[in-house]
């Protein structure tokens, strides 16, 4: 009887009457919440000097599209993106090179409302966007947002407008980013062909730019010399000299890493040559020794041995993307991005030691070197840019009475910095011959 019940329950269950409503449909047709989509995070936010650009880097949770543009009025750089997560990027964070500083503009800083985010990236004069684009996951790295800024001068910055603007959709390489290349229109035979447009000017190729290192500085003093003379003002002295020197030849342009007797850290002085695209970094030194005898210019760049640990460093960095101008090594392993770095820094040392030989066959002819050895190699920390020929001038002896003589008068300054006008002229001239071979 039981089951007669159950059966027949069932049979009712499964015809509809008319004049019962159907509960169970009511119920099936209400909608299942629409999943809950995780924002997309800033995971890390990092600057790097190139010599031509300041790049900075977003690593992100996941793909995001975005749209750059450049406004003046103050200058700066505007990176829209959709709802991000940042946190703490309400805090304006410190820049360098190009890029005086940069915030974050969203829900998780800066008050911004509308289900959308903005970078917003203050530039310390007129500026351009080189490249925009985003990385693809790989290697076991996350998503990475790419903005590379060059300085400009206000006459392209103003030719330029409208505000340029690139976009993207999704990560993809460097070459997926770019715009694809306009199409030329098609004239019809009718229509008026517009005038030809007159040829442009060649490009006047820049000077090559000179950074001039003077040693020390600050708090650190340098070597003491005989009667209490300091290394950082010898150095100092002698950079201003060789860049008026410079300057005054009209074939050059000039920076130094310091004008005045401040303290900077050594791989601060390399990361101003290299934001400055320095052609040739030339670091001045006095050293001191025990013996008062020793005396003489000797001129110093990049060991093997030295050359091998800072590629070794180099690859084994985090972010490789400030390693080489010009090359993003991020997504290469640790062997691929040593090469890489290796093969740069050696011809690079070749150019250095070029410049090396050159400057004591010209230097020799208006100071004293020392007797044992002038070039010699070592693994100064100045040195060790592996795109940029560096040299180290040790300029005398500050243990040495007659050497602090010298090198005390302004008359010997301007002697050693004509000899090195000459040398620099002699490796550019080199250069240029090198590079059209």
């Amino acid at each position: 009887m039981l089951a007669i019940v159950a059966a027949l329950g069932a049979l009712l269950g499964a015809v509809a009457l008319p004049c019962a409503p159907a509960q169970a449909q009511t119920t099936a047709a209400l909608p299942f919440p629409p999943p809950v989509q995780e924002r997309v995070s800033v995971l890390n936010a990092r600057l790097g000097l190139h010599p031509d650009k300041t790049r900075l880097v977003l690593e992100l949770s996941d793909s995001v599209p975005f749209t750059v543009s450049v406004h003046g009025s103050p200058y700066r750089v505007v990176v829209d993106l959709p709802d991000v997560s940042w946190p703490g990027g309400n805090t304006v964070m410190a820049g360098k090179g190009v890029v005086a500083r940069y915030r974050f503009e969203g829900r998780d800083g800066g008050g911004r409302d509308g289900g959308a985010s903005r970078l917003v990236v203050e530039t310390d004069g007129p500026a351009r966007v080189v490249e925009s684009y985003l990385i693809p996951p790989r290697d076991g790295f996350k998503p990475r947002f790419v903005l590379d800024i060059a300085r400009t001068t206000p006459a392209q910055f103003a030719a330029s407008a409208p505000v340029a603007v690139t976009t993207g959709t999704a990560a993809v390489s460097r070459e997926a980013a770019r715009p694809p290349a306009k199409r030329d229109p098609i004239v019809p035979v009718a229509a008026a062909l517009p005038p030809p447009v007159p040829p442009r000017a060649a490009p006047v190729p820049e000077k090559p730019m000179v950074v001039v290192d003077p040693g020390h500085g600050g708090v650190d003093p340098g070597a003491v010399g005989v009667g209490g003379v300091y290394e950082k003002d010898i150095t100092l002295a002698m950079a201003r000299e060789l860049k008026r020197q410079l300057e005054g030849s009209g074939r050059y342009r000039v920076r130094l890493t310091r004008d005045k007797d401040v303290f900077i850290r050594l791989r601060d002085r390399v990361a101003i040559a290299r934001e400055a695209n320095a052609d040739l970094f030339l670091s001045l030194h006095a050293d001191s020794i025990g013996s008062a005898n020793m005396r003489g210019l000797s001129i110093y760049t990049l060991s093997d041995r030295a050359s091998d640990r800072e590629a070794e460093m180099l690859a084994a960095k985090e972010n490789r993307a400030d390693a080489l101008a010009g090359m993003d090594l991020s997504s290469e392993n640790d062997l691929v991005a040593s090469i890489l770095i290796d093969l740069a820094q050696r011809d690079t040392m070749n150019h250095s030691k070029r410049f090396a030989n050159m400057a004591l066959e010209h230097l020799g002819r208006e100071v004293k070197l020392i007797p044992n050895k002038p070039h010699r190699q070592a693994g100064f920390a100045v040195l060790t840019a592996p795109d940029m020929p560096s040299a180290l001038v040790e300029m005398g002896y500050l243990s040495s009475p007659q050497d602090v003589s010298l090198l005390s008068k302004s008359a010997h300054r301007e002697k050693l910095g004509r000899g090195m006008v000459r040398t620099i002229d002699a490796y550019f001239k080199w250069l240029t011959g090198a590079q059209k071979s």
